[in-house]
């Protein structure tokens, strides 16, 4: 209680100086972000370092990161916070390959992260390190063979697209109203991870579109929890944690609510393989429970961040794409000129094959990438390969979000979504061919050990909804006022603020 006291009156003195500081000084970083000069690299004071120009950017942090890292020559900065604690950020690939895989064990998700996102994802695959990792990585591996990923394709994908989604489009389209397409594309893929990781149907993709409390819990505690890394001083959340008020309050009521429905997963899980003792193990949440030494609450934390993989990350990603495509009528041409190539209900092979639709989500992503920075924390003293001194437990970020913006990585036209620049023509037979990037210049799916397993999941379902979508139906923004554009924000992964509206329009089928 002393130091509890202690933490108060320190609170109290230090706030009401620093709000004053904050506040004589915002107008004059706000006029500094509508314009130019917001490219140069914020000015650091002592004792307070940058933290002036962080609040004034809190609402668009992965914009100004590139437009800081940008004008880096090493595409690396040092940013000084509150009291002299130091944070670095980095989009070169020769650091993000030293970070992800040369020096692997030097850089775990770390202590700060995991006791940040520890009331939410507990100690699940994406909030661990060591052992406990590598087991669960190990386990989750068997879900992502050729045989389970065509069983995705074609037992799981197919039906939530054919029996759920294009009606709902249809209806959609004949009544000419509006709908949240991200908020659809995530129903969708939420019912996807339940099916083919739990082998449980939660109908979430359903006519009436009722949000359900799983859901709005779901979001909260996403959002909360990322927003734990925005305190300048984290003794804040970590107080009003303890006095359980304000957001953390709502927190632990979201993170209950949401425990509680992966608690009845593996409840009905259990239950099923008691009553079917020799039932394979078909699905990931199958082969944990086989073993006898998992308590509920680890496998429960398991099913907890397959949800955040499998929800966000695929539906984050779509919501982008097809708001480029929109834009872009040149490159939604090109991509009914593949589809109409393609049988009439594609299979495993025919999408896998698809390449300028895969080229067209990779540019996507490198615009709009579902997890646009991902952050570790050094063990030991280290150099990064351009210089840059690492001390132990000094955070170090790499943001795939300012990689997709270096005119040095991707040239002078960076800005543009151009499929094109993954594609080339093959020599003798003419044919288009995927040409892939270096997984350290383009790290949205991580890299090194840590690479995504569930990559090839991901793009397979992805192009299969792009095919079936726009084989029917052209998306049209609701608002589509030109020069209009999203605005991009991100938790543990990004969104679309305030969602994407968009009317449906069935597709001629003489331009296919």
């Amino acid at each position: 209680m002393l130091e509890l006291g202690f933490l108060v009156s320190w609170l109290l003195f230090i706030l009401p100086f620093f709000t004053f500081l904050f506040f004589i000084n915002t107008s004059y970083f706000t006029r500094k972000s509508s314009s130019s000069s917001i490219s140069k690299l914020p000015r650091s004071y002592p004792l307070i370092g940058s933290t002036f120009a962080i609040l004034a950017n809190r609402h668009r942090h992965n914009q100004w990161t590139a437009e800081v890292l940008r004008n880096c020559p090493t595409g690396t900065y040092v940013l000084r916070g509150f009291l002299g604690v130091r944070q670095i950020s980095t989009a070169n690939p020769e650091n993000v390959k030293h970070i992800l895989k040369s020096q692997f064990c030097i850089y775990p998700k770390g202590r700060i992260f995991t006791t940040t996102l520890t009331d939410f994802l507990g100690t699940g695959i994406f909030n661990t390190d060591g052992d406990n990792w590598k087991f669960q990585r190990q386990i989750s591996s068997h879900e992502f063979n050729t045989k389970s990923l065509r069983k995705f394709i074609e037992d799981v994908v197919k039906t939530e697209l054919y029996d759920r989604l294009i009606p709902i489009l249809s209806t959609t389209a004949e009544k000419n109203s509006v709908l949240d397409l991200q908020d659809i594309l995530q129903r969708f893929a939420f019912d996807n991870i339940c099916k083919i990781s739990f082998g449980y149907d939660p109908g979430y993709l359903s006519p009436s579109l009722q949000r359900t409390e799983f859901a709005i819990a779901f979001e909260d505690a996403t959002r909360m929890s990322s927003e734990r890394f925005g305190y300048m001083i984290p003794l804040i959340w970590k107080l009003k944690r303890v006095l359980n008020i304000g957001s953390e309050k709502h927190l632990r009521e979201a993170t209950s609510k949401v425990r509680e429905f992966a608690k009845d997963i593996v409840r009905q899980k259990k239950q099923e393989l008691k009553e079917k003792s020799s039932l394979e193990a078909t699905d990931l949440l199958s082969r944990f429970l086989k073993d006898d030494n998992l308590n509920d609450d680890f496998v429960i934390d398991i099913v907890i961040s397959f949800i955040l993989a499998g929800q966000d990350t695929t539906s984050a990603a779509l919501t982008w794409f097809f708001w480029l495509i929109s834009c872009n009528p040149k490159v939604e041409e090109e991509i009914l000129k593949e589809i109409n190539q393609a049988p009439e209900e594609p299979g495993y092979d025919d999408v896998k094959d698809m390449v300028y639709i895969h080229a067209s989500l990779c540019e996507s992503m490198r615009l709009y990438p579902p997890v646009p920075a991902d952050s570790k924390e050094a063990a030991s003293d280290d150099v990064l390969p351009d210089g840059t001194v690492v001390k132990k437990g000094m955070r170090v970020s790499y943001s795939p979000y300012a990689m997709g913006r270096m005119e040095n990585l991707w040239g002078s036209d960076w800005a543009e979504f151009k499929p094109e620049r993954w594609l080339e023509r093959e020599k003798v037979r003419g044919k288009l061919s995927f040409m892939a990037k270096d997984t350290y210049t383009y790290p949205v799916f991580q890299a090194g050990p840590r690479i995504c397993l569930g990559k090839e999941m991901a793009f397979l379902q992805m192009k299969m909804v792009v095919v079936e979508i726009l084989r029917r139906f052209r998306v049209v923004p609701a608002n589509d006022q030109d020069g209009f554009e999203p605005v991009f924000v991100s938790y543990l992964t990004s969104k679309m603020k305030g969602g994407f509206p968009v009317k449906i329009q069935e597709r001629d089928s003489s331009h296919l």
